[in-house]
């Protein structure tokens, strides 16, 4: 036996050190040996996720890269709101022209129907204008509006048959109904004692009711 080990240790010249170093050398790579088979590695494909699973993961990537685009992108306003810069209760007959649709006809029209109005409380009014289609309407109505604050209000409980009659949405019977109940009961209070004793229509209230100043 002494032979034997003395054998294999001339033949390869191991010193102790050596010999010790060797061993737990062996003894790692049997133990990295069988952990291997113990739990083998096993390589996860495409086709083993689940279709849910890998939609998610996808979706959130395009999600995070939308988000990242809209961050670096810089704002665009449309062309339309971009021009959205022209007030009807402040705008002379050449600014109008500007619009598609409108000409010089159109645009003294626009102009008197203010004046008659005593300022737009709103840009649909513009369809009550003699000659403006609804096709031009669609083509101006993004690039003006109406500052409610110019609106002239008519004193109510102070203004003559001349004043009031002026006004497109009065009717003559109106009017005259006006004067009347200033002359037997005094001061209009409000529109509701307007409707509530006839003297206008509910329709002539929800167009007129802008339009007035009832004081205090």
């Amino acid at each position: 036996m002494d032979r034997f080990r003395d054998f294999f240790r001339n033949w390869f010249g191991y010193s102790r050190r050596e010999r010790r170093s060797t061993f737990i050398l062996l003894n790692l790579i049997v133990i990295i040996t069988g952990i291997r088979y113990l739990f083998p590695f096993h390589e996860v494909s495409l086709r083993e996720i689940p279709l849910d699973l890998l939609e998610t993961r996808v979706d959130t990537e395009l999600q995070k890269t939308d988000i990242q685009a809209v961050r670096e992108q810089k704002p665009t306003i449309p062309p339309a709101i971009r021009k959205r810069v022209l007030d009807l209760n402040d705008c002379d007959s050449a600014s109008l022209e500007a619009l598609p649709g409108i000409g010089p006809v159109l645009s003294v029209r626009i102009i008197k129907y203010r004046n008659l109005l005593g300022g737009y409380a709103s840009i649909d009014q513009l369809k009550e204008v003699y000659g403006l289609t609804e096709e031009t309407f669609d083509m101006i109505y993004l690039r003006v509006f109406a500052d409610s604050l110019a609106v002239r209000k008519i004193r109510i409980n102070e203004a003559d048959f001349k004043v009031l009659i002026r006004h497109p949405y009065f009717q003559r019977t109106e009017v005259s109904a006006i004067l009347k109940y200033r002359e037997l009961k005094g001061r209009i209070t409000g529109i509701g004692v307007m409707v509530g004793n006839n003297l206008i229509s509910k329709e002539t209230a929800g167009k007129i009711g802008v339009y007035l100043d009832f004081g205090e």
